[in-house]
This record gives C-alpha cells, structure tokens and sequence, in this order.
C-alpha cells in the first residue's frame, strides 16, 4: 500500500523552512509542504491522493477549518481550534494582547515578528529570518493576526470523526498549557521543553509523536 502524503502546513510569523529538521526525519514518507507567503510568495500545492495533515499554531486551525479533501487524519503541533479568549473560553490569549500586536504590526512588524519570534524558541531562535523588509507581507501578516483574533474552528473539532493527534510542550509562551488542555484535553502528548516551536527545537520527538500517529496508515 502506498503511503499517504504528509501535508505540512506552518503557523503565524514562520515560513516553510520550520518543517525542515522534522521532514528531514521523515524522509521516507512523501511529502507536500504549504507556504504562507509572509516572507515571499505564497505556496499551497494541492496534495494528490491520501493526506496526512500536519498543521503547526495557526496551521492547525486552518486544516480544521478546509481540511483536504482526502484527508485521513490530523495531527496538530503546538496547535489549538480557538486561540484568542472568549466567553466561557477564559483560557485563550486575551484579545487585548492580540489587538495591540496589530496596531503595532502597522508602524513596526519587523520589530511585532522578532518579539513574537525570540517568545515562541527563545532569543536565540534560528528561525529568526533575515528578511527583507521590501519582501515583508505585512498585509497577510495582519490578515492571519485577525484570524488568530477572531476564528473559531472548535465546533469543527467536535465534529472531527477520523484520528487526531495533538503534541504540545508544557514552556510554550505562545499557546499556554492551559489553553491546550481546554481544546484536546484527551488527545494531547506532552513535552516538558521545546517552546513554541516543537518542529525545529525538538524535531526528534515530533518525529517520534508523528511515527506513532502514521503507524496506522504504514502496513
């Protein structure tokens, strides 16, 4: 039996190259990776065949909201179906917080991105881009800032019937422990370290989560 393709789809601030050291060790599966296009051009090739979804942060929220269309199953990498707080949803990031990284992302997003960035894997993050700030998207920035603000993909994981799969790290400074275990509460493992970018801090144990999760698609 031929392997489905593991669709990756990266989170807010970050570009494809996050996926890198995890895909490295999951060279023997084919692969298909998304390309927000904050950084530069935009990608989303279009998976042929069977998908695994593999969304990291924002990206979990956007396959929960268009999964593709042969999807079998979905994991989700610091990921979560709501992230900014709401009425009886007390554990999500204050809106507030959200809405003075928008005014901000206006006069200064190289500056809102490399605050973001040092918070989500610490101040040596590598994945600090060498941007241009001619290449900077700051339009779409601030579309997926409003999306992380306001989307709510919570009534499509109540109604998510195939396997799903959460990984989370317990020092993540972006989305806290307790918001993660208010979303999949029954569906998440833990890591004690790795921050907020588990695929490139800790690319061994996601590759690990992930093996677990496609044994039932590798026979």
């Amino acid at each position: 039996m031929n392997r489905p393709t593991l669709f990756f789809v990266h989170g807010w601030g970050c570009d494809a190259r996050i996926w890198q050291p995890l895909r490295e060790r999951l060279a023997d599966w084919p692969h298909s990776v998304a390309e927000a296009g904050y950084f530069g051009a935009s990608s989303t090739p279009p998976p042929c065949g069977p998908v695994i979804a593999i969304g990291h942060s924002l990206g979990g929220m956007r396959l929960l909201a268009d999964p593709p269309q042969q999807c079998l199953g979905l994991a989700l990498i610091n990921s979560f179906p709501r992230f900014s707080a709401a009425p009886g949803w007390e554990a999500g990031t204050p809106v507030r917080l959200i809405d003075r990284m928008l005014a901000r992302l206006t006069r200064q997003p190289q500056a809102v991105l490399a605050d973001f960035l040092a918070r989500a894997g610490g101040p040596a993050c590598p994945l600090l881009p060498d941007w241009n700030a001619a290449a900077l998207d700051t339009q779409r920035l601030r579309t997926d800032l409003l999306r992380l603000r306001d989307d709510d993909q919570r009534p499509a994981l109540q109604d998510w019937r195939r396997p799903l799969a959460a990984l989370a790290a317990i020092d993540d400074a972006i989305v806290a422990p307790a918001l993660t275990q208010a979303a999949l509460p029954g569906a998440t493992q833990w890591l004690p370290t790795g921050g907020h970018l588990l695929p490139w801090a800790a690319a061994d144990a996601c590759a690990a989560f992930l093996r677990g999760f496609l044994a039932q698609w590798d026979r």
